[in-house]
């Protein structure tokens, strides 16, 4: 698990650029509707979330691609889900959706 100097574990932890949080082939589950909302509102630079994307929320999906933006950010491409995805908005999943 990842750790920063503050003791931040996993998701908050600082990691090295361009590497990514979710393996391709792996499942994740899509935020719930709130935390999606909230990153629409906030996210003002590259590859905005677009409304439809919403739908999707509390879904599990495999990550079929992974691109890095300048700067390191993860942008994930979901099979069968529409959208560019930010790690911010992903989870990994449980082990038993995988079932």
């Amino acid at each position: 698990m990842l750790q920063n100097a503050a003791g931040a574990t996993g998701r908050y932890a600082m990691r090295r650029p361009y590497q990514e949080e979710h393996a391709k082939g792996s499942l994740v589950k899509i935020a719930s509707r709130p935390v999606l909302e909230q990153f629409l509102r906030d996210w003002k630079y590259h590859n905005k979330l677009q409304p439809e994307q919403l739908n999707y929320a509390d879904q599990f999906a495999e990550i079929e691609a992974i691109g890095f933006y300048h700067g390191g950010d993860e942008l994930y491409k979901l099979k069968g889900v529409p959208g560019v995805w930010h790690r911010q908005c992903l989870l990994p999943a449980p082990k038993h959706a995988a079932e």
